[in-house]
């Protein structure tokens, strides 16, 4: 009975991480796609400086970290000092603001899709750079999504969704979003050589020390001369006050969200989390075809279905490797 019990608790604390991660990161997308495509205010006008939502969520979450090391950490010291952070910081500044600015160039959805295809850099870096040899099925994930995004990327998009883009230009976003993937790499590479260093390191002195230097570099990017472009995004949220609502419940997504990721990696480890944030982005773009008016062609939908068999099957070879080294270890 005490054992059933248990299991339920972990059932129900499960639903509730799955719960908070779709709903704060799928509302985030909307937000997203509305400050990047919305014309606001009587005069119309769009809000063309999507790199400041990076900036407003490194202040938010830099804050939100500080509360939560004050009022949670157990730590007794031993963690990565916050200068550790300043290389990964660079990486974590400009990859998101390519992936953000992409939006004004492709769709939400192929948006969303072509930086569901991380695995392509990780394994065409692992092969060539370090001669990495992967299975035959590992290869065929890779190969379902980029054949997928690769196909999604030549056909024809719909008159309706271009005439939302502030600037249409395929070519330019989807290598905006591989860049975003590119950095995003190093930033991983980065931060996994940090917590190898300072083992005691947790979730939220990453998030502190990524979130400051987020802040600093950004701060200097966008007011670190008198015509800077933070000046002009301040002056449109004074001027359109919903964009400037918009964009706090945007940060505010983002800091809920990764409360729960780093609930989700404690209780039920990476491999729930990876998919519980993959399944979200499918949902994400269901979202954005039926509410924000992006429709999608039946083969659009092919490829959107092909992305994700390729990134379920990934996850399943993972399950599958994590059951064997379980094995090993009881025996």
């Amino acid at each position: 009975m005490e054992a059933h019990g248990a299991g339920l608790r972990r059932v129900l604390v499960l639903a509730f991480c799955v719960a908070g991660i779709w709903s704060a990161y799928i509302y985030q997308g909307i937000l997203q796609e509305t400050l990047s495509t919305k014309r606001f205010g009587s005069d119309g006008k769009r809000f063309e400086h999507l790199a400041f939502l990076n900036l407003a969520q490194n202040v938010v979450c830099l804050v939100w970290s500080y509360i939560m090391i004050k009022l949670w950490s157990s730590s007794s010291g031993g963690g990565a000092p916050w200068w550790t952070f300043w290389s990964a910081g660079i990486t974590n500044t400009i990859g998101p603001a390519m992936g953000i600015e992409a939006l004004k160039y492709i769709s939400y959805p192929a948006q969303v899709l072509a930086k569901s295809s991380k695995m392509i850099p990780v394994m065409l870096m692992g092969t060539l750079v370090y001669g990495i040899r992967y299975t035959f099925p590992e290869y065929m994930c890779t190969f379902l999504v980029a054949g997928g995004v690769s196909a999604f990327a030549l056909m024809k998009t719909s008159s309706k969704t271009i005439s939302k883009l502030a600037h249409p230009n395929a070519p330019l976003g989807y290598g905006l979003c591989f860049l975003n993937l590119a950095f995003d790499g190093f930033t991983n590479a980065t931060q996994d050589s940090i917590t190898a260093r300072y083992p005691k390191t947790s979730a939220w002195d990453i998030m502190l020390g990524m979130n400051l230097w987020g802040t600093i570099y950004n701060m200097i990017y966008m007011f670190g001369w008198p015509h800077g472009s933070g000046f002009e995004a301040v002056q449109f949220c004074k001027q359109h006050p919903e964009a400037a609502w918009d964009i706090l419940l945007y940060c505010l997504c983002g800091a809920v969200g990764q409360n729960f990721i780093f609930l989700t990696i404690s209780r039920f480890g990476s491999l729930a989390n990876t998919t519980i944030t993959t399944t979200r982005k499918f949902v994400s773009i269901v979202v954005s075809s039926l509410l924000s008016g992006n429709p999608l062609s039946p083969k659009q939908w092919g490829c959107v279905l092909m992305v994700f068999f390729g990134l379920s099957y990934q996850i399943y070879l993972k399950w599958k490797k994590l059951q064997r080294l379980q094995k090993k270890k009881k025996t």
